[in-house]
This record gives structure tokens, C-alpha cells and sequence, in this order.
């Protein structure tokens, strides 16, 4: 991360934790909502709304946690664990990043008490969890970018089929016929080799881009250019390069002529990219913003195990590669203060940090998927 966006994290985590003082991330209150159910359940939930827990005042908790798992959420992980710390002295957590594949392995063997990640655990996967079933915690929600790094182009369009051709290495130059389409007013400057930057780990942004390759340029109902099909991890071509984190990949756009490379959009910030204006589901072509990934999430539809999918979604203002993240933890805690600590944690997140993600390049939650991950957090077993 780059120094200013370091100075910006530390201020805003100062902002926080008087909102913390304030009893906000207080332990749980009595609720009459109905909750969701844990993965592996057979237990079901209303589809309608879910309405919030009643927060009690402020209880002093003091574990210490060690989690790892994705990078896209990373930089708001960082802020809210700051101010947590702040408003709790005695806890203590440490987030790894990582990537998405490697906190799904580390919650799987019990070596971290959470795990980031931005995709779902496999079906088959799931019996493997050495501590049973688990709840996923959605935090919040943000744009891929599909950032580049071509001098004098400070606008482009791209569509889902021309993206997929160019990570496919169809196309592998700026002037190739099929990104002139789509930029006429560019086309002096279209020239050089096209460099593919990518992720090398076990990757959720990954995952979530290649999930929108596959819906929009994938087999029918997509237009069938895309091939590669979708994973947290890809046999991408070996002319390519790959990068660990966001971050790593946000480093090879910014130090390579003609590169692009798909980035969440607080390192893309971060590191002063710029990206491409998406063509989304109604045929417009649209900016990641978070307005934009926004309007992508409100028209998810809400699963009881409370994953959602906002990519390719519907609607003229929806940025088509929106990506959810979730939080995953085990439903049985096995250690008293420390599950304390983390429900006393998540219950901040879902709380006082939804108000402040704008800040730090996310969006919030809609408010249903809010109040269901409340509820959920009555579904921690913490041992007496």
C-alpha cells in the first residue's frame, strides 16, 4: 500500500474507535428475528427482511485472534481491526491476507479463528473442516477494476467479450480491431503489445472476475468467447504475469507499458490506476464506482446461508463486475474469550463500519443482508 493511503487508514481508524467508545460494538443483545442457517444446516430462514438485534451496552473483551484470507477486503480489514483495538485494549487480532484459497485452508485446519474470503467454499470441501459447521458473514461490497496502463488513453471501453479475448491472448495488441470498436475516439492511441497482469495465488477476485467472464462470454446465455471457466484459480496463458495479492497485480499495471489487469478498486485507487468503463448486462458502459457496485447488490437475490452474487447483474447503473466477501467462522467456538471476541467484532463490522466504507473505497451492505447477518450472529455457540 502506498504511504498516503496508510496516513488516511490511521486517521479514519482514530474516527472509528470513538464511535466504539460509544457502546456500538457492544456484545449481543436478545433478538426475536429469525436467523439464517449455518452451512451444512438443514435449518431455513425467512426470505423477507430480518430485523436488527437490540445492542446492549459496551462489554470489555480480550482475545486474541489470528485470521488470513483474501486481499480485496484487506484495506478495510485493516481500519476496522485498528479501531476495534482502540475501543478494546486487551483484544487483539491480526488479519494475513493471503488470498481467498490460502484463509479457506487455514479455517479448514483450525489454524486461524477466521478467514476472509471473496468466493464460497466448494460443496464437496465443506466436510472437511476440522471445526464442523461454519457461518459466512458477508462485510461489504466493491468493484473489480479492469485497470490498464496506456499513455493517453484516459478513457476506455471494453466489453465482456473483448476483455475475455484479451486475457484469453486472442487479442495481445491495443489496436486490435475489436477495442477500435469500441474506442473510435482513441484510435491513434491503441498501439503497442498488450501485457495480461493476473493474480498467482488461490484468488477470490480471481474467482469473481472469472465468474463474470463465464456469465457474460461463457456458454449460453453468454456469447461462448470465454473458455477458461471460472476458479479461484486459472491456467492462464504463459505469456502472462502474475502477481500475489491485488497489490501485486495493481504493481505489474502501474510498472508496465500496455498492461491491464484485473484489481479491486481501493488498491486501483491506491495506486493511482486508471480502468476501463465496463459494458454491464443492459449494454451501457459503466465506471467501477461504488454507487455501482451498490446497484449490483441490491438486486442480488439473498441465499439462507446469506451468500449473494451481484455479478452480471440487471439494471442500467449496475457495474457489472461487483464482488461480494464474506467473513467465515465456525459455529462452535471452542475457546470462550476468544469467541467473545469475535462476535463482539463482527457485530462491529456489520455496524459502526458500514457507516464508514465509503472511506476507504467500499460500499456498504443493503440493509436486508445487514440485519440478517445480525441475526445470524445469535447462531455463534460460545462455551460457557
Amino acid at each position: 500500500m502506498l504511504s498516503t493511503k496508510r496516513r488516511s487508514v490511521g486517521l479514519l481508524a482514530a474516527t472509528l474507535s470513538l464511535a466504539l467508545f460509544a457502546g456500538a460494538c457492544g456484545d449481543d443483545g436478545d433478538t426475536t428475528a429469525t436467523t439464517p442457517a449455518a452451512t451444512g444446516s438443514t435449518a431455513s430462514s425467512s426470505t423477507g427482511s430480518v430485523a436488527s438485534t437490540t445492542t446492549v451496552a459496551k462489554v470489555d473483551v480480550t482475545g486474541t485472534l489470528a485470521a488470513s484470507g483474501a486481499t480485496f477486503p484487506k484495506a478495510f480489514y485493516e481500519v476496522a481491526i485498528e479501531a476495534f483495538k482502540k475501543a478494546q485494549p486487551k483484544a487483539a487480532i491480526t488479519y494475513a491476507g493471503g488470498g481467498s484459497g490460502k484463509g479457506r485452508t487455514d479455517l479448514q485446519n483450525q489454524v486461524v479463528d477466521f478467514a476472509g474470503s471473496d468466493g464460497l467454499v466448494k460443496e464437496a470441501d465443506k466436510a472437511l473442516y476440522k471445526g464442523g459447521a461454519f457461518l459466512y458473514f458477508p462485510t461489504v461490497v466493491a468493484p473489480i477494476t479492469v485497470s490498464y496502463n496506456l499513455d493517453g488513453v484516459d478513457k476506455l471501453n471494453l466489453s465482456a467479450d473483448t476483455i475475455a479475448k484479451i486475457f484469453q491472448r486472442q487479442i495481445k495488441t491495443w489496436d486490435d480491431a475489436a477495442i477500435v470498436a469500441e474506442n473510435p475516439d482513441a484510435k491513434a492511441k491503441l498501439t503497442g503489445p498488450i501485457t495480461v497482469a493476473h493474480r498467482s495465488d488461490s484468488s477470490g477476485t480471481t474467482e469473481n472476475f472469472t465468474i463474470f467472464l463465464n456469465k457474460a462470454a461463457g456458454p449460453a446465455p453468454g456469447t461462448g468467447v470465454w473458455t477458461l471457466k471460472s476458479g479461484s484459480t486459472v491456467e492462464w496463458a504463459a505469456d502472462t504475469q502474475a502477481g500475489s495479492g491485488n497489490a501485486g497485480v495493481a504493481q505489474i499495471v502501474k510498472d508496465t507499458k500496455g498492461a491491464i489487469g484485473y484489481v479491486d478498486y481501493s488498491d486501483a485507487k491506491a495506486v493511482g490506476l486508471k480502468y476501463a468503463n465496463v459494458k454491464n448486462k443492459a449494454g451501457k458502459f459503466v465506471a467501477p464506482t461504488l454507487d455501482g457496485a451498490s446497484a449490483a447488490a441490491a438486486g442480488a437475490t439473498i441465499k439462507d446461508d446469506l451468500s449473494y452474487d451481484p455479478l452480471w447483474a440487471d439494471g442500467d447503473a449496475a457495474y457489472p463486475i461487483a464482488a461480494p466477501t464474506w467473513i467465515l467462522v465456525y459455529v462452535n467456538q471452542t475457546d470462550k474469550v476468544k469467541g467473545e471476541t469475535t462476535k463482539s467484532f463482527l457485530r462491529y463490522i456489520l455496524t459502526d463500519g458500514q457507516k464508514v466504507t465509503t472511506s476507504v473505497d467500499y460500499a456498504p451492505l443493503p440493509k436486508v443482508l445487514v440485519d440478517k447477518a445480525i441475526a445470524q450472529l445469535e447462531m455463534i455457540k460460545i462455551p460457557a
